[in-house]
């Protein structure tokens, strides 16, 4: 299982081979678990999403109605199919099929415009938003703080020593690849809600000159939130974290990144991967309409896949039922109302506490 597929958790991402797919994209929850947790989790993400986008109810239970028969209709169209030929099936963004649904003239546009923002995030034009020239010439990070922060030596040398031990996990080609490059400067990087307080680093290396530069993420990786409730990854993967995700990653995505790997700094266990690989979103919490059904019901099938390629895709389709089948997606539909409510009702707790000192919140540092 993902652990934690919502709909903020899928988006776009360049192939070795320069193509733009669409899939999962974080796995820092990764590990052995019933695939209904994932489906759970995609159907109440949606829900919420849609309450704050102002969807009418009707509206929200549609979408997430649209997550659960896409997650049906094409784990019934895998099930019969072979393991190689399900493991090959990527979603490339310019020619997006999902069984059971077309996509719309809105949604195809939102992909286009996706997709061509995307392809300009790469190395180069990273280099050109974060980095700037060290009075040697040599290139080095442009502080951002609270965001981008240069690190003190020890810590630069902990993690260039600490990509030297990753390279050791990449495939031969990809590590002969790899030292072509040198680390010319290390910074922290504040990243996402759920990892702010764990370790996150940016490298900058050069290659063949200083237009030649590749940007590694060194991602500090945690216990999973679902450890405690199930038996988690097979050894070996289970005794380092950072080989946990990687692991689950290249399981359950069509395509990934070349350069994923792992490694350790410090005793505590981190993953390494590109920092920009032609990533993109779908703006998918800020839709109403047609186009928020296509895009729910597309990571609806995108979530069988990866589900496919790791479990008994017959056995699941099985369990529950082809897109003839209603009685799951009501059943999810009602948990994943009943869940906005509490969502909602813990919210409106949380504001309550503030506005009566019980809890002390710092000033929007926006305003």
């Amino acid at each position: 299982m993902n652990g934690d597929a919502h709909i903020s958790n899928f988006g776009l991402f360049g192939s070795p081979q320069g193509d733009v797919v669409l899939d999962l994209n974080d796995f820092d929850e990764v590990t052995v678990g019933p695939w209904e947790w994932d489906l759970k989790r995609l159907c109440a993400s949606i829900e919420v999403a849609a309450r704050d986008a102002g969807a009418a109810v009707r509206e929200r239970r549609q979408a997430v109605l649209s997550a659960v028969s896409g997650y049906q209709h094409t784990m019934d169209d895998l099930a019969p199919r072979g393991s190689l030929d399900v493991w090959q099936r990527a979603a490339r963004a310019d020619d997006l099929e999902f069984t059971g649904i077309e996509i719309d003239t809105h949604s195809q546009a939102v992909v286009r415009k996706a997709v061509e923002k995307a392809r300009r995030k790469n190395n180069k034009s990273l280099l050109d938003q974060v980095g700037e020239r060290r009075t040697d010439g040599g290139w080095r990070f442009r502080e951002e703080p609270p965001i981008l922060v240069r690190v003190d030596e020890a810590t630069r040398q902990g993690v260039t020593s600490g990509l030297e031990h990753y390279a050791e996990t990449l495939p031969r080609e990809r590590r002969f690849m790899l030292s072509r490059y040198h680390v010319v400067d290390v910074a922290h990087r504040v990243v996402g809600v759920g990892s702010v307080g764990t370790r996150a680093y940016v490298a900058l290396l050069c290659g063949n000159s200083d237009q030649d530069v590749l940007f590694l993420q060194v991602k500090e990786a945690v216990r999973p939130a679902h450890a405690p409730y199930l038996r988690g990854m097979p050894d070996p993967y289970a005794s380092h974290e950072g080989e946990r995700v990687i692991y689950g990653q290249r399981l359950l995505q069509a395509v990934g990144d070349p350069l994923l790997g792992w490694t350790t700094i410090d005793g505590r266990p981190f993953y390494v991967r590109q920092m920009k690989n032609m990533k993109g979103e779908i703006p998918v919490a800020r839709m109403v309409g047609q186009s928020l059904s296509f895009f729910t019901h597309a990571y609806g099938a995108l979530l069988a896949k990866a589900h496919a390629r790791t479990g008994d895709a017959a056995a699941i389709a099985g369990y529950c039922g082809h897109d003839g089948r209603a009685d799951l997606r009501e059943a999810l539909a009602d948990w994943a109302h009943a869940y906005g409510d509490q969502n909602e009702a813990d919210y409106q707790a949380f504001r309550t506490a503030i506005a009566s000192g019980r809890l002390h919140a710092a000033a929007d540092p926006r305003l």
